[in-house]
């Protein structure tokens, strides 16, 4: 027999359009109220899950005077999707959305939805280019720089890799780039820089994801390592606010600076971890942009597996 996961009934719509659009507090306060239970009820039902909250805090959860943060706090959030009928990771994603700070001008960041319809279009796309998940490198130094232009658009990114090949004849890296939203991955253009060249590259329009094949002229034996650089020139956007690098395993030092045109400063910015693009977002630090530089950055001693990115907002 098969089972299906009954869904609460949507109210006039409305559970379902919080759940689609967010925030957290107002798609929970939603499928409380569509559920008919008092918060001493759910409560009662997370203890049964093992999961103990106070009823202070689920009160303050669907005000959005606090949100769900802790590894405790998520497991009770993910409980709630069980308890209260609703689809898995429809509360859960609504967290990796920071609230929109009053003032500031932002958007929404990268939507849980967005990330992972691009991951599986990269899956795609690595498929076409016979490239595996596994490169065989293992990273032992990241560093990038990221250039902002005059009219607030990512306008183009560098990297210089070193990397340590983890088995025999690895003969080339797969560089992947995602553009903001209204990007155009036909025009933007991958230059190689240092001991690779170019290759083959494939990209998708509506994700904007392109990738590109770079070929470094030797096959590296395990344990070999190899250093190389490259940029992609974009520049195709509209506004961007936020820079971020997902990492799939450990490895080495990774430093990320972004520069700002001198026309085109924000009024401030900020650095951001992620434990998985389905997580809320933490080890938020303010960044002050240095003078007369117009720049920001971060460095991770030790790569871990997760995001690491920095945010910013423009004067309106």
């Amino acid at each position: 027999m098969l089972h299906a996961t009954q869904h609460a009934d949507l109210p006039g719509g409305e559970l379902d359009s919080a759940l689609r659009g967010g925030p957290f507090h107002v798609a929970l306060r939603a499928a409380i109220a569509a559920r008919g239970l008092p918060l001493q009820r759910v409560q009662h039902h997370l203890s049964r899950h093992g999961v103990k909250v106070g009823v202070t805090s689920l009160s303050y959860w669907q005000q959005g005077a606090r949100r769900p943060q802790r590894p405790e706090s998520l497991r009770a959030v993910r409980a709630l999707e069980e308890i209260l009928q609703l689809p898995d990771e429809s509360l859960i994603r609504l967290l990796a959305e920071p609230d929109r700070h009053p003032g500031s001008g932002r958007r929404s960041a990268r939507s849980y939805r967005s990330l992972v319809e691009a991951s599986a279009v990269l899956g795609r796309l690595r498929a076409e280019l016979g490239r595996p998940a596994d490169g065989g490198l293992h990273t032992l130094g990241h560093h990038e720089c990221v250039r902002i232009g005059a009219r607030r658009e990512l306008a183009a990114r560098e990297a210089h890799h070193i990397v340590r090949a983890h088995r025999d004849g690895v003969d080339g890296f797969l560089v992947v780039h995602q553009g903001d939203p209204g990007c155009a991955p036909r025009d933007m253009r991958v230059r190689a820089l240092e001991n690779c060249r170019t290759g083959r590259v494939r990209f998708d329009q509506e994700t904007g994801v392109l990738v590109a094949e770079l070929l470094f002229g030797t096959r590296l034996r395990a344990g070999d390592t190899f250093l190389f650089r490259y940029a992609v020139e974009d520049g195709t956007a509209e506004t961007a606010r936020e820079y971020l690098r997902g990492f799939d395993a450990p490895g080495g030092q990774y430093a990320l600076q972004v520069r700002f045109d001198a026309a085109a400063l924000p009024v401030r910015c900020h650095r951001f971890t992620q434990h998985s693009p389905a997580a809320p977002r933490g080890g938020r630090h303010e960044l002050p942009v240095t003078a007369p530089h117009h720049c920001v950055h971060v460095v991770e001693p030790r790569i871990r597996p997760g995001i690491v990115g920095i945010a910013w907002d423009w004067q309106r």
